[in-house]
């Protein structure tokens, strides 16, 4: 049985640079669970769907066949033999994201997907609903958390570093608190801290001592194969 590292927090809390850099030091494959999500909103909009629309959403997500394969220590993804990269990082897309996650019938797709990578290997998985929902039952469970200030920032610097967006930091913070409340109230597998799950707070921490502090919480058997920054 595969081990799952998993990783849930709201936007911004530092998920993806966390898990990417644990996935690297303990050879596991980094699994970004909230693309899937900015994917099949991203063909919505494509397709002209409209994403205020739960059974039209639901009955397009169904429709939609996206290809996952490991490359370079994450797990890829395609649609029609094409990667999205930064077309699904668009504030577009972050405006539309929440309301296609949440269609009960796209959490149930990507929840089966991400179940099924445990094929390829150990994994640190990030996400909403990772230790909620996902995999529930692993034994090494975070939560990550920051302060919206601290949250938007980082969002914002991403942008610009990019070259997806130049949006004012007031601007990401809004869009950043408009989600975490439909992410936390909606009906099925809302954000939320799971119990029995450590939370870390990285307002104030480095990228470093975030990574340190999840790597210092695993199961002792799951430590043997980290490599040295």
């Amino acid at each position: 049985m595969a081990n799952v590292i998993a990783i849930d927090g709201p936007s911004g809390a530092g998920k993806s640079s966390v898990s990417r850099i644990v996935g690297e030091r303990l050879g596991y494959l980094h699994v970004d669970s909230g693309a899937l999500y900015r994917i099949m909103t991203w063909q919505c909009l494509e397709n002209r769907v409209d994403t205020s629309d739960p059974r039209a959403v639901a009955d397009f997500a169904a429709t939609v066949e996206i290809e996952c394969c490991p490359e370079n220590g994450a797990i890829a993804y395609y649609v029609k033999g094409e990667a999205p990269g930064n077309r699904i990082r668009t504030p577009e897309i972050n405006a539309h994201a929440s309301p296609v996650a949440t269609v009960k019938e796209v959490r149930d797709r990507i929840t089966a997907i991400l179940r099924g990578m445990t094929a390829y290997g150990n994994l640190v998985v990030e996400g909403r609903d990772i230790t909620t929902a996902v995999f529930p039952d692993s034994p090494a469970r975070f939560y990550l958390t920051a302060s919206a200030e601290a949250r938007a920032a980082r969002r914002q610097k991403e942008e610009v570093e990019k070259g997806i967006a130049n949006q004012s930091a007031e601007t990401v913070k809004a869009s950043l608190l408009a989600r975490d409340k439909i992410d936390s109230t909606r009906k099925y597998a809302p954000l939320r801290k799971a119990d029995g799950a450590m939370e870390i707070d990285s307002s104030d921490l480095t990228l470093e001592q975030v990574v340190e502090t999840v790597l210092a919480a695993l199961p002792a058997e799951w430590k043997s194969g980290i490599l040295s920054a």
